[in-house]
């Protein structure tokens, strides 16, 4: 626990510096993207990152209780604020967020946002990693239309594109908790054209966390994963502080309790998208972005500690 309560100190994620204080390399950076024009419903989540930073604070005051990391001392990491962006101009911006990408070399955790902001990351990350990479993707709705209510892109087409460019590899891929409202068509696309895994939340529901733990493995294998989180995974009776909240969700722990469990990934990045914290009257929806972010850091700490 620190010198000051955890309501004080440094508004940053789990209060981590800019820089580091010896001048070394960071080996995680995080980063905010406050941008919504994407959105297709409510606008707001260029909020998500300044709202998930101060809920952040409830996790800096020891370790996590089952893996015993403190992620935040365990892994040289970095808060390095919020990327620039066009106000007003969707793809300038895409092409703004993708070149300053290009320029973090090292592992990167990015909070929207919506959920077009995605698209560059892994544009950014093919270059660096190379195309075909897994997603491990938690959200109410599979993002794969071809357009966005008319527009070319938004957040809903995020992996239409990404699975057009090579950017992903749709059949190493898997979608978690998808229950939205969607045309036949575009399911079918989804899973039987590009070959997505989905699992359903009512699949979470039945069939239990240890299904899914295990499909996603078996679908991943040892390619190199992205975990894109939307934060509508979740039920809105935790999480209702989105743009586009679909009931029947996943609870917050069936999502912690998947994620703990996938420490044998081969992660290379993360992004927690769609906090829009105007809707929610209790901070519970900035506080569950921010425990699976944590989470997530945990488990590349965890890992650190193994190849160490």
């Amino acid at each position: 626990m620190g010198d000051h309560p955890t309501f004080a100190g440094p508004r940053t994620f789990l209060q981590m510096p800019a820089t580091l204080p010896d001048g070394s390399p960071p080996e995680v950076t995080v980063v905010g993207i406050p941008f919504d024009l994407g959105t297709t419903n409510r606008a707001g989540a260029r909020f998500g990152p300044s709202a998930i930073r101060d809920a952040s604070l409830m996790l800096v005051d020891g370790d996590h209780p089952e893996m015993g990391i403190d992620p935040s001392r365990a892994l040289k990491a970095v808060d390095a604020g919020d990327l620039s962006i066009v106000n007003g101009y969707l793809e300038e911006t895409l092409d703004l967020i993708e070149k300053q990408v290009e320029g973090i070399d090292n592992h990167l955790v990015t909070m929207g946002g919506d959920h077009t902001v995605t698209l560059p990351i892994l544009r950014a990350q093919a270059k660096r990693h190379g195309k075909g990479i897994s997603l491990v993707h938690f959200d109410a709705h599979v993002d794969t239309w071809k357009d966005n209510f008319g527009a070319p892109i938004g957040h809903g087409t995020p992996f239409h594109y990404a699975s057009d460019e090579g950017l992903i590899d749709p059949k190493r891929s898997v979608q978690i908790g998808i229950r939205s409202p969607t045309d036949r068509d575009i399911m079918s696309y989804t899973t039987d054209e590009l070959g997505f895994t989905v699992i359903s939340a009512e699949q979470v529901h039945l069939d239990g966390v240890m299904k899914v733990i295990e499909t996603i493995q078996e679908t991943v294998g040892d390619n190199i994963a992205y975990l894109t989180f939307d934060i509508d995974g979740i039920d809105p009776s935790q999480a209702p502080g989105t743009g586009t909240p679909e009931v029947g969700g996943l609870f917050t722990w069936q999502a912690l309790a998947i994620l703990k469990r996938l420490g044998g990934i081969n992660w290379i990045g993360m992004d927690m998208v769609e906090v829009a914290p105007a809707y929610d009257h209790a901070q519970i929806t900035a506080f569950a972005a921010a425990t699976f972010m944590w989470t997530y850091m945990c488990l590349l700490a965890q890992k650190n500690g193994e190849a160490g």
